[in-house]
């Protein structure tokens, strides 16, 4: 029996080494040897191996490579000509996937599992790390992401996306061949090969150019033009996705206070059109509609209840569908850049809330997060940000139209194979949605642009900043003849300013530019701290709907006392910026516009409060698990602070009209007419924006295009350079860099300057896995290398190959676990190779053809980017930064020393500073 077990055993592995060799001439050698040896007379043994022979050589004709006009019939996991070792066994994925799917895709991912058809099971059937499936056939492989809470209450893990099956090249021939060798799709977190996908795009263009005639002239065309339909596209589609945003946010926040009784979806300024706003009798107040009696302080109760539950309902009908429909992410050691040591504390965070915008910088830096710009984010993101608008929180729409417009793009990449097959061509055209994204929040194409180029992108070519400005110019033509505000305008804020600025006001700009700094940084400052401190690691991180409760209650009681904040933040913001003309009435533009000194201190009094609120409720807004952006508020604070101090400064001309300070410029008879305080509420609103943003020649551009008021340029870049170098010098980055540090992101700035203190030797890994190609290197052996760097910390690394200590190669841990799914039936004692078979090593002695193993070596980057060990690490640094490198290895004088992983490499600087 033992025997009979044992030559059992031994018939499959001789079947599927014979046909793991992918070569027919061995299979005509061993017919020549098996030839011979019926010559010499051994009849009965030599007929048994005819038949075998004859068996496996119609085994291997059926599983052969076919032309390529029937390789699309094959699955790709089972068919694959570089895949030496396959298992010769009929392999089904149930259900296929499609070679569309996108690792960024939102849409839920089925569990795909290798099953095998013919149901014959080896005792050494082990998985990936090693656990024993001699019972169950299928491999699965679970990953980070997560679909929505009400799962999570029925589970004790979290249901996980599954990686894409298959490999991520198409020729797979000409890049073995030009050593990068093959990549399976990019796992989640995990950062793409730039070089890797630049040598298969030149290898795609130098395949089809290689066409001759009008075929070829028809290709090209084609393909060129593929991605100016697709920008073209994600413009018409981004705006369409705004205005619909737009309108149904400015009818909701109009709700909260009444409706129209001719048509309910009507606005109020349309309703009340050809009348005064006290004499119109279509718009009717809940009051009204309730018939409710009573006295003033009954009806004002009344007003304000019904003013908090319109607001209450919208808020947390919004937090319910990002909780229940959103995808999620969990902070995890594979996506940490903290040390081993330390890993970071796991929470849910959905993939709706919040900005977007420094997820979008990671993604367009190189690193993968699936999920995040799939269809599902969009719809729900899209919604639930027309509902937090509606409902009157301090946040915006506008870094939230960002995420959105991305979302459109990466959807839209998966029509063309082009993009949808190069992480780094559709990173392209992420960076034109993202110009698109700002086009339709601003009527801003060109400030569009630049934000895309000076605040988001990572790689931003020439031909990429055309696209971009394309993509832009589209969303905003669609915009304009959507018109959803009803105005026939394309800026959002357009303001008409008769008179031009004073030398003396260069100075209250000036203060303008220092305030808006230090409000900048400040805002910036206590946003992080509450966020980690506060909502993360008390008992709101688990009640997100329980916070945006109390919130919406808090910020629409604040609201609600205070006519300037009880509007929309977008009016508040325009009246702010508005011009009071010189026979304005105290009642026009909300009660801004005075034409007396006693006045102005009772509007000021009012914009203080407001000012203070909106500042408070930013605070406790933003980071809430809703859509939340934070361009708007930026602007509602700064322009609160420069429409107090322009009052204050025409307060001043008007007490003091013969001061030798204003006589020169202005006319002591005509003191109202000298100073506009809406030109000071937009240099503050620009000057807070940059505080918190760090923008400058894109922000510049916007508030441009925002306002149309180009004769006040100059004093706008004056005080945005102030406020940055202000901010600066308070909190170093950003709003978004500091989101993405809270949220250990791990991006590695390309525009940043880092200090180093160590050298490349101190901060390179010598203790990594390695591979010896003189060593047996078997499945099982390989398998505990990947056990071994997945509980390091660095699942997501690689492991170098080495021929005794000269490095030759080096392979990712993705690309090693496909290669062992490849051969998952086979033996743990199965030998694997690193290098090229030689004829001794497949022919063994007798004439048997048998084959010691299988060979990897099309999954190895045989020419990995080394540096030397005593390279200055700022060379090193430039070199992950400018390349876009994953690794890069350390030798000394060829032999191998260590490696340097980028997550590696941020850690080790986060320590440095």
């Amino acid at each position: 029996m033992e025997e009979s077990r044992s030559k059992k055993n031994d018939d499959k592995s001789y079947k599927i080494d014979i046909l793991s060799g992918d070569n027919e001439n061995n299979i005509k050698n061993h017919k020549n040897m098996n030839n011979k040896n019926n010559n010499k007379g051994n009849k009965d043994e030599n007929n048994d191996k005819d038949n075998i022979y004859n068996n496996k050589k119609d085994e291997y004709n059926e599983r052969k490579i076919p032309s390529s006009d029937d390789k699309n019939d094959l699955p790709t996991e089972t068919t694959n000509l570089l895949n030496v070792g396959e298992p010769s066994k009929n392999y089904t994925l149930s259900p296929t996937p499609t070679e569309t799917t996108n690792l960024l895709n939102g849409e839920p991912s089925k569990n795909y599992t290798l099953s095998d058809n013919n149901n014959n099971n080896y005792n050494n059937n082990n998985d990936i790390i090693g656990n024993n499936n001699s019972n169950n056939n299928t491999i699965t492989s679970n990953r980070r992401h997560t679909w929505n809470p009400s799962q999570l209450r029925v589970i004790t893990k979290p249901l996980r996306y599954k990686r894409r099956s298959g490999v991520y090249d198409e020729d797979k021939q000409a890049l073995v061949q030009e050593g990068s060798g093959i990549r399976v799709w990019y796992d989640d977190y995990t950062t793409i090969d730039w070089i890797h996908d630049y040598v298969k795009e030149r290898v795609r263009v130098r395949k089809l150019y290689s066409l001759k005639g009008f075929r070829g002239y028809l290709k090209t065309t084609c393909d060129s033009a593929q991605g100016w339909i697709l920008v073209f596209l994600i413009g018409i589609v981004t705006a369409l996705f705004a205005a619909v945003v737009d309108v149904a946010a400015e009818w909701g926040s109009e709700l909260k206070e009444g409706y129209c009784k001719e048509n309910i979806r009507s606005k109020k300024e349309i309703c009340c059109k050809d009348v005064s706003e006290q004499n119109c009798t279509d718009w009717v107040k809940w009051s009204e509609a309730f018939n409710f009696q009573g006295d003033k302080v009954s009806l004002w109760w009344f007003e304000y209840i019904a003013y908090v539950f319109v607001a209450f309902c919208f808020a947390v009908g919004a937090v319910i569908i990002v909780k229940y429909n959103s995808l999620y992410a969990t902070s995890s050691t594979k996506s940490s850049t903290k040390s081993r040591s330390f890993p970071p504390k796991k929470r849910l965070i959905p993939y709706a809330a919040g900005s977007g915008i420094p997820e979008v910088k990671c993604i367009l830096s190189g690193f993968v997060i699936r999920g995040f710009l799939g269809l599902r984010t969009l719809w729900v993101k899209a919604v639930t940000l027309a509902m937090v608008v509606s409902a009157g929180l301090t946040l915006g729409k506008e870094g939230p139209f960002v995420h959105i417009a991305c979302c459109v793009g990466n959807v839209f990449t998966r029509l063309s194979p082009k993009y949808n097959k190069n992480e780094g061509k559709r990173r392209e055209i992420l960076s034109a949605s993202a110009a698109a994204g700002v086009s339709v929040a601003f009527a801003a194409p060109i400030g569009g642009v630049l934000f895309s180029l000076e605040e988001v992108s990572y790689y931003f070519p020439s031909k990429t900043m055309v696209r971009s400005f394309f993509c832009a110019i589209v969303a905003a033509v669609t915009l304009k003849l959507l018109d959803p505000f009803g105005t026939g305008q394309t800026v959002l804020f357009q303001v008409t300013y008769d008179k031009d600025w004073h030398l003396f006001e260069i100075g209250p700009f000036i203060i303008l530019g220092i305030l808006g700094g230090l409000t900048g940084a400040l805002l910036c400052k206590f946003i992080v701290l509450y966020s980690k401190y506060v909502r993360n690691e008390t008992w709101l991180k688990n009640w997100p709907v329980v916070e945006v409760m109390i919130v919406v209650i808090i910020t629409a009681t604040v609201n609600f006392l205070n006519k300037y904040t009880r509007m929309s933040n977008t009016d508040l913001v325009y009246f702010l910026f508005s011009e009071c003309s010189q026979d304005s009435k105290s009642s026009e533009l909300a009660g801004l516009c005075v034409t007396k000194p006693e006045e102005v201190k009772p509007i000021i009094y009012l914009l203080l409060i407001a000012l203070i609120s909106k500042f408070m409720t930013c605070i406790i807004t933003f980071g809430i698990r809703t859509p939340a952006g934070i361009f708007i508020p930026s602007l509602l604070i700064g322009a609160c602070f420069g429409r107090i101090l322009g009052l204050a400064v025409q307060w001043l001309t008007w007490t003091y009209p013969y001061s030798s300070f204003f006589t020169p410029l202005c006319d002591p008879q005509e003191t109202n007419n000298c100073i506009i305080p809406g030109v000071y509420a937009m240099v503050g609103a620009a000057a807070v924006l940059a505080g918190v943003t760090r923008m400058t020649v894109s922000l510049t551009v916007i508030m441009f295009e925002l306002t149309g008021a180009l004769s006040y340029i100059l004093p706008i870049m004056t005080a945005i350079m102030i406020s940055k170098w202000v901010a600066d010098g308070l909190v170093k980055h950003g709003i978004y860099d500091l989101l993405v540090e809270l949220n250990e992101h791990p991006y590695l700035d390309s525009k940043a300057e880092y200090v180093t203190t160590k050298s490349t030797f101190e901060i390179c890994q010598t203790d990594m896995e390695v591979i010896d190609v003189n060593e047996p290197n078997t499945i099982g052996e390989l398998k505990e290398k990947l056990e071994r760097l997945a509980n390091s910390g660095y699942s997501d690394a690689g492991v170098p190959i080495v021929d005794d200590s000269t490095l030759v190669g080096y392979i990712a841990s993705t690309e090693l676990e496909h290669a062992l799914r490849t051969v998952v039936k086979c033996p743990n004692s199965t030998r694997c190779y690193f290098k090229e078979f030689t004829t001794p090593e497949i022919i063994m002695s007798g004439g048997d053809y048998k084959p010691k193993g299988t060979n990897f070596i099309q999954y190895m980057d045989q020419a990995p980017l080394t540096v030397a060990q005593n390279s200055s690490l700022e060379l090193v640094l430039e070199l992950f930064k400018k390349l876009g490198l994953k690794y890069i290895c350390v030798v000394n004088c060829g032999q191998y020393v260590g490696v340097i992983h980028k997550k590696r490499l941020l850690a080790e600087l986060k320590k440095m500073r």
